[in-house]
């Protein structure tokens, strides 16, 4: 029997107890962390005044990037919110892995409410959860088992998979697999060790689970820039025994240079995020390569709907400019891909068409950090979440 309504919120009285319903469209409080909103200004190198107000640097960004990433296209969401209320006033560290299960839930995956690189080792807090659309908690798990929680993929059954980048005692360098209530299923590589052998991962940044329950592994985030690690997407069945491995540290087609991101197709194609190369490379299942895009920016996180629009989010392009009168950014080498707007580009995945941008609304020229989302999904509406690496997720809604 309802009982009145108050500011949005249907009271019902269920057995002579009164229950507060929140309607399902209504979005809860997010938790941001207090550097959510800063746009990485006084992080890192460099002064915390700007010279230059918002809007009034000199130096504009062109229509297109360099390498063809547009910054002028439609916008057709409105402004991002904060989403996603965390527990006991815990607020959200940085974020990199959201992913939808398929009952409509939305996962995400952080670093134990640290912003920036850090580690779980020690930590309290739960760093998979759960929430409904409007970002109510509806569970976590996950505690005192990861040493730095990176990106995660949901497989048709709900199951959890969850990529570990960092090591600590007993812990890291690892997939883990978990049920949709946070039974440990599966574990591939060795915790805590960093290797390059076909049972080990060095920083392993992301996972895909294709229909037949095969599990490719984006490995990994140590091969970056002038590092050594390895550069590699890891190919195993769906009970974790290896089948294949591809790729190399490199520029050219089907070498790597900081995988980032992966995501797959209808077709079961593979999108690789290869983000210091600032392309997507595009694979088949047997790790042949297909194409390369440079239109899309360049790829901290990747996903792919069932009707193969695929979103892209930018949350590192920078070009050396500071705007604090320091050089605190490198005028080359790690990040640099001149003339892109930081945001989330959207296309067709089938034919590469890029139609829509979400912007960073954050200012150019852009702090030395991330800013934005490196996380990347959308939900059954076309809503867009994306996870901040400065503590919070966005929730963009179609206009």
């Amino acid at each position: 029997m309802m009982v009145g309504r108050s500011r949005g919120v249907i009271v019902t009285l269920v057995l002579g107890l009164i229950v507060a319903v929140r309607p399902a469209t209504q979005v809860v409080p997010g938790s941001p962390s207090s550097q959510a909103d800063t746009c990485g200004i006084g992080m890192g190198r460099g002064s915390t005044t700007l010279l230059y107000p918002p809007g009034e640097f000199p130096v504009k960004l062109p229509a297109q990037s360099l390498l063809g990433a547009r910054n002028d296209l439609p916008n057709p969401y409105r402004p991002g919110v904060h989403w996603g209320q965390l527990p006991n006033g815990r607020t959200w560290g940085s974020i990199v892995g959201l992913y939808p299960g398929p009952d409509g839930s939305v996962w995400a995956f952080d670093n134990c409410g640290i912003v920036g690189p850090g580690e779980c080792v020690g930590s309290p807090l739960d760093p998979i959860l759960q929430f409904d659309t409007t970002g109510r908690l509806l569970q976590s798990f996950g505690k005192g088992m990861f040493a730095s929680p990176h990106k995660l993929a949901v497989d048709l059954d709900g199951n959890v998979w969850v990529t570990d980048n960092a090591s600590g005692p007993g812990l890291g360098q690892q997939v883990l697999k978990f049920s949709p209530d946070g039974a440990l299923l599966m574990t591939l590589g060795k915790a805590g060790v960093v290797g390059s052998g076909l049972d080990e991962f060095n920083q392993p940044t992301d996972v895909v689970i294709a229909s037949n329950g095969d599990i490719f592994v984006a490995d990994g985030h140590a091969g970056r820039g002038g590092e050594t690690g390895n550069a590699r997407i890891m190919k195993f069945d769906k009970d974790g025994a290896f089948l294949k491995t591809w790729g190399n540290k490199g520029m050219g087609p089907g070498e790597f240079d900081t995988i980032h991101a992966i995501a797959q197709d209808a077709q079961g194609r593979l999108f690789v995020g290869d983000r210091q190369n600032n392309r997507v490379q595009i694979f088949d299942a047997q790790g042949n390569f297909i194409d390369q895009w440079f239109q899309f920016g360049r790829p901290s996180g990747i996903f792919i709907d069932d009707n193969d629009v695929i979103y892209v989010a930018d949350s590192e392009s920078r070009d050396g400019r500071s705007n604090t009168g320091q050089p605190s950014i490198p005028t080359t080498g790690y990040g640099f891909n001149p003339g892109a707007r930081r945001g989330i580009r959207i296309g067709n995945a089938r034919n590469g068409s890029v139609t829509a941008f979400i912007p960073d609304p954050c200012p150019y020229p852009y702090a030395g950090v991330p800013t934005m989302a490196d996380g990347i999904m959308a939900d059954a509406e076309g809503n867009v979440y994306g996870g901040d690496f400065l503590g919070t997720v966005r929730k963009f809604v179609k206009r």
